[in-house]
């Protein structure tokens, strides 16, 4: 008897719909979740199925299908794409995913498939938020985006290169620019990364797994061209380069406890050592964005300033 009310309490949990996989037909109860999460979605924003229909580029009956969740077969494109149409938030966009396919959807495809929009309404919201929080913290931290393009930076960041000259030929080449290219073409780079060679070989091994991740991006190849233009740049990308990762680097974010010198304009702080962090949330990864956090790891060997001043400095001037 105990076995059975057992296997009756189980049944209903083995025949959940969000345990079927993506490739059985969608269960009734929830296509009807789908159906009416679409439906009112589309209200809210007060738009018409020929109107979704356009944006989405088909047709109005196809259309209709979606919405019924008649559609032959789901893809992660054709999703992303009716989120973005629909202007869905992240909670949203994975209630679409679970009420359509039964799972969770891939944050990184998304990014890699260009179904984001930095410049829409919730995510230039979020990224002020965003913003914000990242001028309460006490230490350098920037956002970038696949080519490293600057998105945003912390006051703490801006402190740190607030000595740098426009660079007087290379566009972008500020650290308010391309962090790729300011690190590899400007002349003040030296003065803030003060090891600069062993910076730019971090860079250059960023480079290269930058462009063969992102082959079809133009921002990337300009790099890429401009560095085999550059003698110096050449030659150390060439044979440098490949040796130092083969010897255990990998690239600017990925090369483990990599320890270099940055040399901060406030001689209280002066040279410290530098540890760069990756520290992404769902968030930013869905928008195709990366945050970087440059750690401060104490003073380099030569520096005057005391252990953790950096930090303190950092910290005291976010209380002022």
């Amino acid at each position: 008897m105990l076995r059975h009310h057992t296997a009756a309490r189980l049944r209903p949990t083995l025949h959940h719909p969000l345990l079927r996989t993506p490739h059985h037909p969608l269960h009734r109860p929830l296509q009807h979740l789908l159906q009416d999460f679409l439906k009112s979605r589309r209200g809210h924003l007060g738009l018409s199925q020929e109107v979704v229909a356009e944006r989405l580029h088909i047709s109005a009956r196809a259309y209709g299908n979606w919405e019924r969740g008649t559609i032959k077969e789901w893809t992660d494109q054709k999703l992303y794409a009716l989120a973005e149409v629909l202007r869905m938030s992240e909670f949203q966009t994975d209630r679409l995913f679970r009420y359509a396919v039964g799972r969770a959807p891939n944050l990184q495809l998304r990014a890699a498939l260009g179904h984001t929009d930095p410049e829409g309404p919730v995510s230039a919201a979020f990224l002020d938020d965003y913003s914000a929080m990242m001028d309460a913290l006490a230490l350098p931290t920037f956002v970038v985006d696949q080519r490293w393009d600057i998105k945003m930076s912390n006051s703490a960041y801006r402190d740190l290169f607030r000595d740098v000259r426009p660079h007087p030929t290379v566009e972008g080449a500020e650290p308010s620019g391309n962090f790729l290219r300011f690190g590899l073409f400007h002349p003040d780079a030296p003065a803030v990364f003060a090891d600069h060679p062993k910076w730019r070989l971090a860079m250059l091994a960023q480079l290269a797994s930058s462009v063969e991740a992102h082959a079809e991006d133009s921002g990337l190849r300009s790099i890429h061209h401009d560095v085999h233009r550059h003698p110096v740049l050449h030659d150390v990308y060439r044979h440098d380069m490949p040796d130092w990762v083969l010897a255990g680097g990998s690239d600017l974010l990925h090369h483990d406890s990599e320890v270099r010198q940055l040399r901060h304009p406030d001689p209280h702080v002066g040279l410290q050592g530098c540890r760069l962090v990756e520290e992404t949330p769902r968030s930013l990864q869905a928008l195709g964005l990366t945050r970087v956090t440059m750690m401060l790891v104490g003073s380099a060997v030569g520096s005057q300033a005391a252990p953790g001043d950096a930090q303190r400095h950092h910290a005291t001037r976010g209380a002022a």
